[in-house]
């Protein structure tokens, strides 16, 4: 790898976590960098038997020779940022662009009374859309002003891009997912930003020459925490009997859920510029499948969905996850 960028295909919650951690683990990226949102998003990542839900610091951080970024696209909440740099013991190698805009207290209580975004919309609450909205009125603080995290402060655009001028490998964190994106997501029930590719992509200061592969991550079946559409969405019975009841890892909201939507994958492809998928969460829809390292032992009813998804997608599925933690991962790219 030399520059990877992983988004989500769906409407978050496809298991980022997983696939970045996997693939610092793996390919020992020197930089891996977060662009997104901000602290509205969570990822989870399970690694040598602990598991942490970040919703700042990069999911890279399980590299301990990684530098690990945090865009100036991102929205900061230095409370939240402290206190994860103390989780992951990242102190000495984290950095925060200096143009990040800073979510203050007024903005989660500002949310909180907008019952236009937490009742119609189902906002998590954050304060990052009254945030993103001053910080289009040009009001909002930038990181560089804030005294608490200024040892971090750092030319995000600059490290990244050097780096990528040197060859090295860079591994891209992306937030959400595509139909939550403000762009081309079901609007008025998505975030406050696009979250596609190309704007992960702007959030860290990289411009699309430097991308080499864009990896689209689904999870095996199609979860929603919050307001909005979801096609073919089952009953809460249905979910438990399933085993795909879920919670929300910034709110703990429960998910929705529905099977696995084949045109919404072909569409986020062409939406990414995706050039391959990651597929989580292979052993919820087939338990046989739990903690299985090679493709060709996965049960053929397995294989079927899988092939099935890279003929209706046109790319291929190199990253399947067959459980919740990084080492339960199959890897199917080329040497």
């Amino acid at each position: 790898m030399t520059c990877t960028v992983v988004v989500g295909g769906f409407y978050g919650d496809e298991g980022k976590g997983h696939i970045v951690s996997y693939l610092a683990v793996k390919d020992k990226p020197p930089i891996t960098v977060r662009g997104g949102v901000g602290p509205n998003a969570g990822h989870k990542v399970v690694f040598q038997g602990r598991t942490y839900g970040l919703r700042m610091v990069p999911c890279g951080f399980v590299n301990p020779n990684s530098r690990l970024l945090i865009g100036p696209g991102v929205l900061v909440n230095p409370k939240v940022l402290l206190e994860e740099i103390r989780l992951t013991e990242t102190e000495n190698r984290i950095g925060i662009d200096k143009q990040c805009a800073i979510i203050e207290e007024r903005h989660i209580e500002e949310e909180k009374k907008d019952t236009h975004l937490t009742t119609k919309i189902g906002t998590t609450k954050t304060g990052v859309g009254i945030c993103q909205a001053e910080r289009a009125h040009r009001k909002a603080k930038l990181a560089k002003e804030i005294p608490e995290i200024s040892r971090y402060i750092t030319d995000v655009p600059l490290e990244v891009n050097t780096a990528i001028s040197r060859k090295e490998a860079v591994l891209v964190e992306g937030t959400q997912g595509t139909y939550i994106s403000l762009y081309h997501g079901t609007y008025p029930f998505c975030t406050t930003k696009d979250v596609c590719a190309s704007a992960i992509c702007s959030d860290v200061g990289i411009g699309p020459t430097a991308v080499d592969d864009v990896v689209v991550v689904f999870k095996a079946f199609v979860t929603r925490v919050g307001e909005g559409p979801l096609e073919n969405q089952l009953p809460t019975e249905e979910l438990e009997r399933r085993g795909w009841l879920e919670f929300g890892t910034v709110t703990s909201r429960p998910r929705r859920a529905a099977p696995f939507d084949f045109k919404l994958a072909k569409r986020a492809v062409m939406l990414n510029g995706a050039t391959q998928a990651a597929v989580t969460k292979l052993d919820i829809m087939y338990t046989d499948c739990k903690g299985v390292r090679n493709f060709e032992k996965l049960s053929e009813v397995a294989k079927k969905f899988i092939r099935e998804i890279e003929t209706e997608t046109g790319i291929p599925v190199t990253l399947i996850g067959t459980g919740p933690s990084v080492e339960e991962t199959i890897d199917r790219r080329r040497p």
